[in-house]
């Protein structure tokens, strides 16, 4: 039976930030008709009433609905231990989060975190992750087995280390590919399951691990490639050390055929003049992590510079380095960096950012991350009011940026009023 969601909608018909504002489609009486998983029509709910009489209708008033968040890097092994305190980023792996992925060779704890992040991620209105999980295979089941469960698309992948990390955490070149392979067999295409491609970062592969990963990548149409690129300056610092051969940071994957499109470079921070033009020549993804850039000290990512440069830009908690589960603090956060480099973002391009901008960055942007007809109805219900201090600042809007900015800059789970993965309440 056909669904018929009636509220205020929000889509998109463009790129904010090099189309303007404009490109954003507002309905103030709105509905989103679903039928079998998918949108099927998008446009003034009483046209779709008449069109549409024997719909279900769930009314959802003066809130605000929207294609649901995607979060376009993340590492769901470390949900446990998010918040910890005080550490830069080579300490940070090795104070927390090394420890903790030691535990995930055991199925039963790896499935029961899998279990909260999702809790955790679809109450917060985000119905679309990208994640690295551990070494062990048996992490990359019990993500993918409990996205699949919950019917959202998810995108994971085994994560490759073989040196500079605890003995415990260590695959070779050959196991890596092999386990990944195995998982990619088994997982990719199955219901709306994605495999990545995911050496960590080039610090903790061998040449020939990173070799093997590209072999693997070339050999794998359809898979992503996710790893970390440039997101602290001691880091890039012992990248030139571990690589004295190699052009830059980016080089380090070049070289292996790690980059090209598809492949999705989380944080890029510190970029060389080389390493933006090659990234923007081979059409790879940067995902903007702005609560973990703060948070662990990183540095301000060129948000107006990569998105006017016309580069694919994806936004991400990055939890647990980031520090919130919540698209919408993601987006503030994001808004604050870039007051930082003296460009204020607007809305919209905040809005666009946390759903296309992330599908177009996942190359999904075709199926995930827009309220269009033929789009898998991934969807998030925002009560624009959610709280006293929301609600007063709202309640002075002019327009429905000035309604939604607040939601962006002070909103939390509580502004979440309902969630539906492919058409179903999450």
């Amino acid at each position: 039976m056909a669904e018929l969601l009636i509220g205020q909608t929000l889509r998109f018909e463009g790129n904010p930030t090099t189309d303007g504002p404009g490109v954003a489609r507002h309905c103030t009486h709105g509905g989103v008709l679903i039928e079998g998983g998918q949108i099927a029509a998008v446009g003034e709910a009483d046209d779709l009433r008449r069109a549409h009489p024997d719909a279900k209708v769930t009314d959802h008033g003066a809130a605000l609905i929207s294609a649901g968040f995607i979060d376009a890097h993340v590492h769901y092994p470390q949900t446990a231990m998010i918040a910890s305190w005080g550490k830069r980023l080579i300490d940070w792996l090795n104070s927390y989060t090394f420890p903790e992925e030691m535990r995930f060779a055991d199925p039963a704890y790896a499935a029961g975190i899998a279990k909260t992040y999702f809790d955790l991620t679809l109450a917060n209105g985000t119905t679309t992750v990208c994640s690295y999980c551990t070494i062990h295979p048996e992490s990359v089941d019990a993500f993918f087995a409990e996205a699949r469960a919950r019917g959202v698309r998810a995108f994971a992948g085994k994560t490759c280390m073989d040196r500079n990390a605890p003995g415990g955490l260590c695959d070779t070149p050959q196991s890596a590919y092999d386990d990944s392979r195995r998982l990619r067999d088994r997982w990719h295409g199955v219901d709306r399951l994605n495999y990545v491609v995911t050496p960590r970062f080039s610090p903790t592969s061998t040449e020939a691990q990173l070799e093997a990963m590209g072999a693997l990548w070339s050999e794998s149409p359809g898979c992503l490639m996710q790893t970390h690129l440039s997101e602290q300056t001691d880091e890039v610092a012992w990248v030139r050390s571990l690589f004295p051969d190699a052009r830059d940071y980016l080089d380090t994957y070049e070289r292996f055929g790690l980059v090209g499109p598809g492949a999705l470079f989380g944080h890029a921070i510190y970029l060389e003049p080389r390493e933006h033009a090659r990234l923007k020549e081979a059409d790879a993804s940067l995902i903007h992590c702005p609560t973990s850039n703060t948070f662990i000290g990183s540095g301000l990512f060129d948000m107006d510079g990569m998105t006017r440069g016309g580069y694919r830009v994806g936004l991400a908690t990055d939890t647990g380095g980031g520090s919130s589960f919540s698209m919408l603090r993601t987006m503030a956060a994001a808004y604050e960096v870039a007051q930082l480099r003296h460009r204020a973002l607007h809305p919209s391009e905040l809005w666009w950012l946390a759903t296309q901008g992330s599908a177009r960055a996942l190359r999904a942007d075709d199926r995930i991350g827009n309220l269009a007809p033929g789009m898998e109805a991934d969807i998030v219900v925002i009560d624009l009011a959610s709280t006293p201090a929301i609600a007063q600042r709202s309640a002075r809007a002019r327009d429905i940026w000035e309604a939604i900015f607040p939601t962006i800059m002070m909103g939390d789970d509580r502004a979440v009023k309902a969630v539906l993965v492919g058409g179903k309440p999450a």
